[in-house]
């Protein structure tokens, strides 16, 4: 297990920031962990860190709960950027590595290798303030990197990039998995945990809501039964367990139905009151959908 909570409290005097959070990590995942901004996913990551102490229940990373023991296996990007603006980018690279442990100049040739690795080789000799936002991420990602570390903590890394950045970043994370790395990373956007997650948690008030596969969550969310037709379907209400419609726009209707309703007894309903059905099941579901579900968010938080 390559990281472990166990009934995780953080209390900044009266005011419970988490509460009794607990998961796991195994080697060669990528863990989403998921909530609306201020859920307590940063000050989560700040604990197994040991960036803040926990206010009760234990973590351990690689098995040991003496964190720093594990803090130089890890490579940790903060959700607050911080580069030193008049330093070049690949001596940034390699300052970082050097933190870790990296002699100097393994460290500096590990930073072209890495600027190279990523198509940006042209911006070694720029100095950061002279860098889009988007190339200062990757720098500042890439400084993550030096050590080579098993595993990655990654605290908000799409935030604020363009959509061509943040495609890049995913294919970066991927192939890191690939190379053997573990990766646990938090976001409020559900279309990147949706794409990289084998598994997720998903945290509100502090608490955690759920934690499994997508496919474990769209089991447990109730979906809709959809009916598509450019008919009134009100005359099923009170056929084969139909208690209610609902017009969703578009020729399309939720179907509410009593516990144990027969999907096809509704289907053959229809068909026998004359109603054309153009579509006819359950909802798709997406992560974005469970994610309002569960975590309570509201559009603009997921923006």
């Amino acid at each position: 297990m390559v990281l472990n909570l166990e009934g995780v409290t953080k209390r900044f005097g009266d005011f419970t920031a988490v509460s009794d959070v607990s998961f796991s990590v195994s080697k060669g995942e990528i863990v989403g962990f998921l909530g609306q901004n201020g859920a307590g996913k940063t000050t989560t990551l700040r604990m197994v860190m040991d960036i803040l102490p926990v206010t009760g229940g234990k973590i351990s990373l690689f098995g040991s709960e003496d964190l720093r023991k594990g803090r130089l296996r890890v490579g940790f990007l903060p959700e607050e950027r911080g580069l030193y603006r008049k330093m070049k980018a690949v001596d940034t690279i390699a300052y970082f590595g050097r933190l870790k442990g990296v002699p100097g100049g393994k460290a500096k040739k590990k930073a072209n290798e890495l600027l190279e690795r990523f198509g940006m080789e042209q911006y070694a000799q720029n100095k950061i303030e002279t860098l889009s936002k988007g190339n200062a991420q990757k720098i500042q990602l890439l400084s993550v990197l030096t050590h080579e570390p098993e595993f990655l903590i990654l605290d908000e890394p799409f935030s604020g990039l363009d959509p061509v950045n943040q495609k890049l970043l995913e294919d970066l994370i991927h192939s890191l998995r690939q190379e053997g790395a573990t990766v646990l990373f938090s976001t409020h956007t559900m279309e990147h945990a949706e794409r990289l997650c084998d598994r997720f948690v998903m945290v509100k008030n502090g608490e955690k809501v759920f934690e499994g596969t997508i496919d474990e969550a769209r089991e447990a969310y109730e979906r809709r039964l959809i009916l598509t037709t450019t008919d009134d379907p009100s005359a099923l209400v009170g056929k084969a367990g139909v208690t209610g419609v609902q017009p969703l726009g578009r020729n399309r209707f939720a179907l509410q139905t009593s516990d144990g309703a027969d999907t096809q007894a509704i289907l053959a309903a229809a068909l026998q009151l004359g109603i054309t059905v153009i579509g006819f099941g359950r909802e798709e579901v997406s992560l974005h959908d469970i994610f309002f579900r569960l975590a309570g968010a509201s559009q603009e938080a997921t923006a």
